[in-house]
């Protein structure tokens, strides 16, 4: 299984096209958590199992290469289609080869090929879930029964009971002690980190609105061919169907969305929103979207995401008090965090910038992941990445359904895009079906149910 991530044909710079123009490797952060000391198979080698090889798991790998304080080894890997495992195994030989060591029968390919991967770890070895998010509270929960640590790629499940099992095994790895890295990298941002600190103590006053935006090109999903086989067919092509990777909405913009709840210290307590498709290439979501979130003192979350040629394109986000406003990120390659009297972010308002380069927070959160298991310090993001996940499918629900979306309707909620995801195979049918043109028809508001 694979979280490969295509990149963006109109201004977008995806995660590895962001390692090429970073900074270096920051010093770790004191984080939270408790656990028993654990280390790799009896020695100081941690090893790594790569369950999912497409560009985003590969590029994970990559991070964890870079960090410091001791040796790391690729173990074992997984995917669903060879032809990617073989592909990410030859990209990081160049790299790195001597830090791999994955012979033909450590290589696992199927859909019950995560098990066999985590199965050659030992506690106190790493575990990359890097598949797309249908899979991944599964992954994560036998991850955890077996005991290894873990570091999961972003979005972390489709539909609420999903998120809840990921939960579930959020809360079991914690009474475990185990240490799971999620792959919101902007918390280990320094640049963000210092921003909300300053907004913490008042900077901008209260916090009343935030405002992100993803808005570039998109990732096109061909019509169906004719005589293919519609499972692989939507698994070769995630990023375009909801029940895989979650949609655009999440997979691309819970980043953000994670960023602004924690600038504003709380998650929201409901949504709407407005969206459509333009475009039949977009698979079976819409290529636009439009959200208000609310948080428990009435503040509002602003969420833009479109994912169209020919328009207006940035990847940013800001912060608005009642004293002042925040730049919390406006570029991809560097946020250049920015602090500004009043909400005219002019040079003349300007009282605070960071003013350096960001140290790489891909990097940074593979170091705090492995100082964290060598050094015995309580790490686990687990449980943050599952709330989220709830304020992200809030937003989505909304917007395809066309209703009013809580909290607690999400929590409660027992509508599933896939009934056993746990037993899928090729054969199974596929859960979104093609038109006779080959075209995935889009959600409808006040018809679509996803909630």
């Amino acid at each position: 299984m694979s979280g490969s991530h295509t990149k963006s044909s109109a201004g977008s710079q995806s995660r590895r096209d962001f390692l090429k123009i970073s900074g270096n490797v920051a010093a770790a952060s004191v984080v939270a958590g408790l656990g028993p000391r654990l280390y790799a198979g009896g020695s100081n080698t941690i090893k790594l199992a790569l369950v999912g090889c497409g560009g985003r798991g590969t590029g994970a790998v990559a991070d964890a290469f870079a960090a410091k304080g001791g040796p790391v080894k690729l173990y074992a890997m997984a995917d669903l289609f060879e032809p990617r495992l073989k592909n990410s195994l030859t990209h990081l030989k160049k790299i790195a080869s001597a830090k791999i060591d994955v012979p033909p029968e450590r290589q696992f390919v199927g859909f019950d090929a995560y098990k066999k991967a985590i199965d050659c770890l030992d506690p106190g070895d790493v575990v990359l879930l890097t598949t797309h998010a249908a899979f991944r509270p599964m992954m994560f929960e036998y991850a955890v029964n077996k005991g290894v640590n873990v570091f999961a790629e972003k979005s972390f499940a489709t539909d609420p009971p999903n998120t809840r099992r990921w939960l579930k095994a959020a809360e079991l790895s914690e009474k475990k002690g185990l240490k799971v890295g999620v792959g919101f990298m902007w918390r280990h941002s320094q640049a963000r980190q210092e921003t909300i600190r300053r907004i913490r103590d008042g900077a901008i006053g209260d916090v009343h609105t935030l405002r992100i935006y993803r808005v570039h090109g998109p990732v096109n999903c061909p019509p169906l061919p004719a005589g293919a086989n519609e499972v692989t067919f939507q698994l070769q092509h995630p990023n375009s169907f909801t029940w895989i990777s979650s949609g655009f909405f999440i997979d691309w913009h819970c980043h953000n969305v994670d960023v602004a709840c924690w600038a504003k210290g709380a998650w929201p307590v409901s949504a709407q929103g407005f969206g459509g498709r333009c475009y039949e290439a977009a698979g079976s979501q819409f290529d636009h979207y439009t959200i208000e979130y609310t948080f428990p003192d009435g503040a509002k979350l602003f969420a833009f995401s479109r994912h169209m040629h020919g328009c207006w394109n940035t990847y940013a986000d800001y912060a608005h008090g009642s004293k002042g406003a925040a730049v919390l990120m406006a570029t991809l390659a560097q946020p250049k965090s920015q602090i500004y009297r009043g909400h005219d972010m002019t040079k003349e308002n300007l009282l605070w910038q960071f003013g350096r380069n960001d140290p790489n927070p891909y990097h940074v959160e593979w170091q705090v992941l492995l100082d964290a298991i060598r050094k015995n310090e309580p790490h686990n993001e687990a449980r943050r990445a599952g709330e989220a996940e709830v304020a992200a499918i809030m937003g989505r629900a909304a917007t395809h359904t066309g209703q009013y979306v809580t909290w607690d309707q999400v929590m409660k909620s027992d509508f599933q895009f896939v009934k056993d995801i746990d037993n899928m195979t090729f054969e199974t049918e596929a859960p979104i079906a093609a038109g006779p043109n080959g075209i995935y028809p889009a959600p409808q508001p006040g018809i679509t149910k996803e909630i």
